[in-house]
């Protein structure tokens, strides 16, 4: 917990809920340990799609199609999703949820590696929301950067580990130690490239929001 869990529970109960059919969505997700985001971080990247009003998101993680849902509900009209899943399970349920909710036409699911699909994007994406595999962003960063046009907002989430980011190497695991480090390059790649404005926010369980300058 990276806040007062008093606190976090208090702005969890502050949310309205997202209809009974995505309700529904989160609450089996969450009884079967599927890794979609958290309360505080939705109503967070919820706010960021209605405040940016993109044409193009790129979602990389689809998981059940959880998020990419809870985008719909606040994107213009015209806008379309591209997302990015190769757990075979998570697939056949997230194209399910996404048939059930009517939202086909303006998602489009890719299926197989990130690293790989990202290369073959053209672009340009205007809301990018990173919620894969954490070793993976600081190696799937160049390709994001090419195709996040200026202006274009870059969403990382689940960037503090539970804390566990501001901890020396030597405190964390040693199983946990690549991917330690890993997030800690990133970050320091995210608040030093001269291209992105970047700030970390502690909610959930952390999240990065990076604009693309001129």
């Amino acid at each position: 917990m990276i806040i007062d869990e008093r606190i976090a529970d208090y702005i969890c109960s502050l949310d309205p809920g997202n209809g009974e059919f995505l309700d529904r969505v989160e609450t089996e997700a969450r009884r079967e340990d599927v890794p979609i985001i958290r309360k505080e971080t939705s109503a967070f990247l919820k706010m960021l799609v209605a405040a940016k009003r993109p044409e193009r998101i790129l979602e990389v993680g689809t998981a059940v199609g959880y998020s990419a849902l809870l985008m719909c509900r606040v994107m213009p009209e015209n806008c379309r999703i591209t997302t990015i899943e190769k757990f075979p399970p998570r697939i056949a349920a997230a194209k399910a949820n996404f048939r059930e909710a009517g939202e086909e036409e303006r998602i489009s699911l890719l299926e197989g590696d990130a690293g790989e699909i990202l290369k073959g994007l053209t672009g340009p994406y205007d809301f990018i929301f990173m919620d894969a595999a954490k070793g993976q962003y600081i190696h799937w960063l160049p390709e994001i950067l090419r195709l996040l046009p200026e202006g274009g907002i870059l969403l990382s989430d689940n960037v503090l580990q539970d804390g566990d980011v501001i901890q020396s190497r030597f405190a964390v695991e040693r199983r946990d130690r690549t991917i330690h480090k890993r997030m800690r390059d990133y970050l320091f790649a995210l608040t030093h490239d001269s291209r992105l404005q970047t700030s970390v926010v502690p909610v959930g369980d952390g999240a990065a929001v990076s604009v693309k300058m001129g």
